[in-house]
């Protein structure tokens, strides 16, 4: 099938009076134009199809029973805390049922029941604590409201650690084990995190949109709940920061997931899929509209987490449910100093000056074109001409190309505490593109910030870089429909990232200094990436912001890599790069996933051997 096309026997086999009336609402909140992308994004065939992909991936019996007959040097006793209100029973004893397939032994379940009036729910928890000891449940007098009930749950844990489960969604049978043994490799773990997955069906069940996360991202947290199931945090840890919230009830999962992590000394995500998030109609995974107050206490839990973190911005909800903007205003008016290296192309150049020119809202740049061996007698006109504005300044790069080089140059003579490297083929589309970046520049943590970039056609050029995609490392989304999100909306809300292009990347002057810039051994490809993972080294965020939005032409001026020298300098920084960063490449991004693909841009499943 062509790729973007709608998987239309997929879609009519999914079709039901819900499913109708579920496409209605998002028609009417999206528009037809956005609820037709969307509709595209959701059910454009999969290049590696989910349901036989698990099959291969779950552990066979024999590893399951290889997990249960393991001795534990470090074998911390987990509750598992459930608030449980109008379960249905069948769903109430598939949970306890994945309680007791586990194949790691010291863990209590511990049930919060809400519903006292439900005989069923009290036959069915009666019955399976008779069953195994370890099953405990407590009738409230009445419904606390989801936060309350919780923290009833929570007071019954005798636990070290304690995992958040909802009443109608299931573990795998090794979730435990797996968080066993991540804590007796670190015993020093305070929070831990897993991927997971959704369900759908009774008896058998459908999985489906497998949710493979980052290692930790705050700034991705700060636009969705992306960790969301299954969390499990020390119990010292809970009661420090105390328990769920009521006031935020809806989103009191999110709001107690910012605090955990926030005081947590060491976060540690498990990268496999241990936690089943049922879908039903009732359901916020099946149905967004069900708990709209749910998104608005979401919104109020990151403007916490800011304030918290002594953070001023301002925070949106996006067309997307459940998914935030959070934009930081400018401190100040500092100077930002663009720089831009050039030769000959006279077209480009043009092109690009003008629309920050014209284009920008904020005044206090300065522009620093390196010029690098022109030729052109039009490219000299047209350098006399932006002589006569007094924020243009024309430097003369004398050697060879060198993109490292030839910014480090403009870098030292730039005068602003921001450094904007911009290429000379790009265009501004965003007005706003450099309070943009320098809301998020001016963060004590943060040292880059890119951009999400177009070519001429309106697709995605870059919409941040992965490392090891390609071998080395490469742009995430490339030729996709400018209107697309991607991967759980990876490609349209702000994230950290191990990288991201020097075709548009703001940078603290103090950490540009810091690193001593670009890795001049990296005359043309990957130097971008080098110094990005440098930044990082010290500790400091690269941003991904795909607020900031430029079309950006690629490369014209330096030409293409059709010489013997050419191919054999690209050869020769592959292997650099290769050298310098190997423990990297062999443990692979952290802010990817290891069950995702690095031969595809669009966050699609590795497929098993």
């Amino acid at each position: 099938m062509p790729k973007g096309k709608i998987e239309w026997g997929k879609l009519m086999g999914k079709m039901s009076p819900y499913m109708i009336q579920k496409g209605l609402r998002y028609l009417k909140h999206y528009g037809v134009k956005e609820f037709w992308v969307r509709l595209h994004e959701r059910f454009e065939p999969e290049e590696v199809p989910y349901g036989p992909w698990y099959e291969q991936y779950i552990p066979t019996r024999e590893e399951l029973e290889k997990q249960r007959k393991k001795k534990w040097n470090y074998g911390p006793k987990i509750s598992i805390i459930v608030p449980a209100y109008k379960t249905p029973e069948a769903f109430l004893r598939q949970l306890m049922d994945s309680l007791l397939a586990q194949t790691y032994a010291n863990w209590e379940l511990c049930i919060a029941n809400a519903s006292p009036e439900d005989a069923s729910m009290e036959y069915v928890l009666k019955e399976y604590a008779k069953k195994d000891s370890r099953i405990l449940w407590k009738k409230l007098e009445e419904n606390k409201g989801i936060a309350e009930n919780t923290n009833e749950a929570f007071a019954m844990a005798t636990g070290e650690f304690a995992g958040l489960l909802d009443h109608d969604d299931l573990l795998a049978p090794n979730a435990l084990y797996e968080v066993a043994k991540a804590l007796e490799t670190e015993p020093d773990i305070d929070v831990l995190y897993t991927d997971e997955d959704k369900v759908r069906g009774d008896e058998v069940l459908e999985h489906f949109q497998p949710h493979l996360k980052p290692d930790f991202n705050i700034d991705l947290l700060r636009s969705n709940n992306y960790i969301c199931h299954f969390f499990v945090v020390r119990k010292s840890l809970l009661e420090k920061t105390g328990g769920f919230r009521r006031e935020y009830d809806g989103a009191q999962d999110y709001d107690f997931i910012f605090r955990c992590t926030q005081a947590a000394g060491k976060i540690h995500h498990i990268p496999e899929i241990l936690y089943h998030w049922r879908t039903h109609q009732s359901s916020t995974a099946d149905n967004p509209e069900s708990k709209l107050y749910a998104f608005e206490a979401g919104k109020r839990a990151i403007e916490e987490n800011l304030r918290q973190n002594g953070l001023i911005g301002e925070v949106s909800h996006t067309k997307d449910y459940g998914f935030y903007r959070v934009k930081y205003p400018v401190q100040g008016e500092p100077l930002v100093s663009i720089i831009i290296p050039n030769k000959d192309a006279k077209e480009d150049l043009e092109k690009c000056i003008q629309s920050i020119l014209e284009k920008s809202s904020y005044t206090n740049y300065e522009i620093l074109i390196v010029e690098n061996n022109s030729t052109g007698e039009e490219i000299f006109s047209y350098y006399k001409e932006l002589s006569e504005n007094s924020r243009i300044r024309l430097l003369r790069w004398k050697r060879e190309f060198n993109y490292s080089a030839i910014n480090n140059y403009g870098a030292k003579k730039a005068k602003g505490d921001y450094l904007l490297f911009l290429n000379n083929d790009t265009e501004v589309i965003s007005p706003d593109w450099i309070e943009e970046m320098l809301g998020f520049c001016q963060r004590p943590d943060t040292g880059i910030v890119g951009a999400r970039l177009y070519f001429g056609n309106n697709t995605v050029q870059h919409a941040g870089t992965v490392i090891g995609i390609g071998g080395i490392a490469g742009h995430m989304f490339t030729d996709m429909p400018r209107e697309r999100s991607g991967y759980m909306h990876k490609a349209a809300i702000i994230q950290d990232l191990s990288a991201v292009t020097a075709a548009c990347m703001m940078v603290k002057r103090q950490v540009f200094d810091e690193v001593q810039g670009f890795e001049e051994q990296l005359s043309v490809a990957f130097n971008d990436v080098d110094f990005c993972l440098r930044v990082r080294e010290k500790q400091y965020l690269v941003v991904y912001d795909p607020y900031v939005e430029l079309y950006h032409y690629e490369s014209k001026s330096r030409g293409a890599e059709d010489s013997k020298e050419k191919v054999r300098r690209f050869q020769s920084e592959i292997e650099f790069m290769r050298c310098r960063w190997e423990t990297l490449l062999k443990k692979g991004d952290p802010y990817y996933n290891k069950n995702l693909s690095l031969v595809k841009w669009n966050y699609s499943l590795k497929p098993k051997d």
